[in-house]
């Protein structure tokens, strides 16, 4: 016999985040409640997260990146600016040349 009961999920995240995605989730007729659900079938047929969890070494040179794939990264950096999600300059070049 299977199960039917249902549960609720509570999650906090960032405003543009959740209307980002659910916006995206619209047109393509997906409820939220759907979406999560898929989330969690793929967390079990994969026995984990469904996606690398990695942080790439190197952000790709100008160069090596198709012009979608830029202008997608230009407009995240956009919506952080305008969300006054930033890191200061000054900290991230510490950072960055931690290693060096």
């Amino acid at each position: 016999m299977s199960e039917n009961k249902t549960a609720n999920v509570n999650a906090r995240i960032k405003e543009n985040i959740k209307r980002d995605a659910e916006s995206i989730l619209t047109r393509m007729g997906i409820p939220r409640s759907v979406a999560i659900d898929m989330f969690y079938r793929q967390i079990i047929l994969h026995n984990g997260i469904p996606f690398p969890m990695i942080i790439p070494r190197e952000v790709p040179a100008r160069d090596e990146m198709s012009d979608d794939a830029f202008n997608e990264m230009m407009g995240i950096g956009l919506e952080q600016a305008k969300a006054d999600n930033a890191v200061d300059a000054d900290i991230v070049f510490n950072e960055l040349t931690k290693g060096l």
